[in-house]
Order: C-alpha cells, then structure tokens, then sequence
C-alpha cells in the first residue's frame, strides 16, 4: 500500500500511540482488501460505546475503562492506548438502550452507569452524540462525492444511493479508526467503477406507499445478494421515508449498498448513466406476485394474531412518520395487553415534544423513545411473544435475534394492531 507523508508519519507513531495503532490496522485492513492506498475522510458514523452486553462486562472487568474499549474493540491493541480527540467530524450511530426508559425496556441502573460514561468519553473525545441509525435526518447529509466512513447497512446504503456520497459498509473497527486519522482504504464503492449498475429491475405495477417500498427492498436484497439493482419504471417519486425503507429491507434480505432509481438518485439521471454505458448482467421484472411473495416471506414467522408489541422506528422515524401516526393514534387508546413502543432520534424527538405529538403517544398509551431500536437493543416488552411492525428491516431480524413472532404490514395496520391487540392485516 502507498503511503503519503502524513500517514507514513501517523504509522511510525509522529502523533502518538492510538493514531498509531490506527494507522496499522486501516494498513493491514486495505492490504488484505487488495487496497492500493488510503483516501481522505472527513466524515465518520460509527459506534464507541459500551452498551452491548459483551462491551459492559470487558469495561467493567478492566481498569481502563472506555480507552480500553476503544482500545481492543476499535484498535485491535492487546495494549490500553489514551484515546484522544478525533481528527475528524464524526457521530454517534444507535446505542443499546433509552437511558429516559431504561426501566421499562429491562435494563437496570448499572447499564444505564456505563451509557452515562459512554457519554462522557464520546464527548471528551468529540463525537457527535446523535445516537441513531438515521444520522442523514439530523444534519449529517453528506455531499454527492465526498469519501465518507459509516458503519450501518441501512445508513450505508442510503448515504451512497440518495446522497450520492462513497461509503463502504465500515465495521467498528476500520470506522473506530478512520475517526482518529481522517483516512480510509480507497476500495469498493469509493472507486467510480464500482458504483454503476450490475441489475435492471423493471417495475410491473406501482410503488406507491412505505410498505410497497420495504417489500420491493426485501425481494429486490434476495434477489440481487450484493450487486447494485437499477430500478426503471417508478411512477411516483419517493420520499426521504419510503428510499429509507427500501434501502434497508434491500440491505437485509441481501447485502445492498448501493442501487439506482432512473431519473430520481443522483447518479441514474438516465439509465445509461446507471450502467456507465455497459449492459446489465440480468434483467428482473417485478410485479404482483413478487410483491405478493415478498409479503409472505416478511409474514413467514407469524401464526399468532394475538399481538402484544407494535414496534415502530427502523430505521428510525421521522418527524413526519411520528406525525402520521399520531394521526392514526389520536383519541385512540393502546390495548390493555399490548405495548406501543416508536423509536426516533433524540433531536426529532425534542421536535416531537414540542409539537405534543410525545404527549399524544404516551396519553393513548404508547412511548416515544430514542437511541436504539428492539433488535439491535435487545429490548422488548416483559413477556413479547407476538409483535407487528412497518419495517421489513425489523421483520428480518426479529424473529431470529427476539425469537418472537413478527407481521409485517402498513403503519396503519400496526396502529389498529397495537389498539386491538389484534392483527388483521394480510
């Protein structure tokens, strides 16, 4: 790998031992990538805490506290290096729990210690504590070209495809990284070449509304596993919502990070534009009974209409989305033997305070929360054995990460679901 001056330097330890330790592995990392040289990163989303249950019993068995976290988890140092303040801008992806509803979703104050303590050294070292999936929503919105470092498949995907920004799908460690020395392994969907279309899919019937889009993402991620899908014959133009659920139904059922929609994404102004001139390796065609077959995979874990968990936020919500559903919740009242749990941002969430839609949620019976989401928390109501959702993400993984049954349908649907505690949906 060729190295410039300043990162030779970093590697030979001019800027102390964790940039150092950094420089090693971004090195070793893009070696075995087949990487040629690093490129420059001013933007970084990542995660430093110590939430999960692994990370709190390492930080609490060793005297070096969250330097060791970063240390070993971030660094893969066998050695406790001080971590010191990031050389460029980055944030705070979603953490494992709601430290304002710890309580409720079973978490005791000794977790809620170690998030306090991950606030602080965040902080201490300049992370931007955004905490949340979704950091495009509360000002990180990268610019069409700029070279980015994000970990999240759903973040991932739509900082490459809407935003037109270059981000491979990071790991703690190469993001941990990248945030002490502003740079990344030039390789993947950096590199013009491969960021072009490899899949036509063409749309048979109309994509209209949120679900439509999570389905189309959840087939098209199954059908395409890793490649970049082009989709011809939209007829109604997305919303931040609705390519925000795609992406991440694509990213799950496959592993998308990349797609095109013809005249809408910004580098698909036409489909030639898409393919760089080159023809597709395949051409799918999606329509009714793909849409339909979708639905039943999504559905595939559910057998039990009995719901006793409606969870709404993934990824997480947007003040639009909370907006839409306090619609469909106003003057309502949450079942008595069902839970109503929405995930947003903390920053959308202080919109939401402000605008009494937090308010109306908790006065029919539900809560606004923020920072994590039930799958990648680990957090459900006590005694969850049937939930319904509007994500296709969460459908994906909560049955095998919860074990608990999951529908899958329209905000609506799970709106009349957590009133219910019924599901009568498809």
């Amino acid at each position: 790998m060729r190295l410039t001056a300043d990162e030779q330097a970093m590697l030979d330890g001019a800027e102390g031992p964790a940039r150092q330790r950094a420089m090693d592995l971004l090195v070793r990392y893009g070696e075995a990538l087949g990487a040629e040289r690093l490129v420059d990163t001013n933007n970084v989303c990542a995660t430093v805490g110590a939430t999960m249950p692994f990370l709190r019993d390492y930080c609490a068995a060793h005297s070096g506290g969250l330097d060791a976290v970063f240390s070993e988890f971030s660094l893969d140092s066998p050695d406790v290096v001080e971590i010191p303040k990031v050389k460029v801008y980055s944030c705070h992806l979603q953490q494992g729990l709601d430290p304002a509803h710890a309580d409720r979703q079973g978490i005791g104050p000794e977790v809620v210690k170690v998030y306090r303590a991950g606030e602080a050294f965040s902080g201490r070292i300049g992370v931007q504590l955004m905490n949340t999936c979704t950091p495009y929503q509360i000002g990180n919105i990268p610019a069409k070209g700029e070279h980015c470092a994000w970990m999240e498949s759903s973040a991932v995907v739509y900082c490459n495809s809407v935003l037109g920004a270059r981000t491979n799908a990071e790991g703690r460690e190469s993001a941990g990284a990248a945030m002490l020395t502003g740079k990344i392994p030039y390789w993947g969907y950096h590199l013009d070449e491969n960021r072009l279309g490899t899949h036509l899919v063409d749309l048979q019937i109309d994509v209209k509304d949120t679900v439509d889009w999570g389905l189309l993402g959840y087939w098209i991620g199954e059908a395409v596993q890793e490649q970049v899908p082009v989709l011809r014959g939209v007829t109604h133009v997305p919303n931040l919502a609705r390519l925000k659920h795609f992406g991440a139904a694509a990213s799950s059922s496959g592993g998308v990070e990349m797609y095109h929609i013809v005249g809408v994404t910004p580098e698909a102004a036409t489909l030639e534009e898409a393919f760089g001139g080159k023809r597709p390796k395949a051409v799918l065609k999606y329509g009714a009974a793909e849409r339909r077959l979708a639905l039943e995979r999504l559905n595939s874990t559910a057998s039990d209409r009995n719901v006793d968990y409606v969870m709404l936020g993934c990824p997480h919500y947007s003040i639009d989305q909370i907006w839409e559903a306090c619609q469909l919740l106003e003057g309502q009242r949450v079942h008595e033997n069902c839970n109503l749990w929405i995930f947003t941002p903390s920053a959308i969430k202080r919109i939401a305070d402000q605008n009494g839609y937090t308010k109306l949620i908790t006065d029919a019976g539900g809560f606004l929360m923020t920072d994590t989401c039930s799958a990648v928390g680990r957090v459900l109501p006590k005694g969850t054995k049937v939930a319904a959702v509007d994500s296709a993400k969460q459908a994906h993984y909560l049955p095998a990460i919860m074990g608990i049954q999951t529908w899958f349908g329209t905000t609506a649907e799970c709106i009349q679901a957590a009133i219910t505690g019924r599901w009568s949906g498809g």
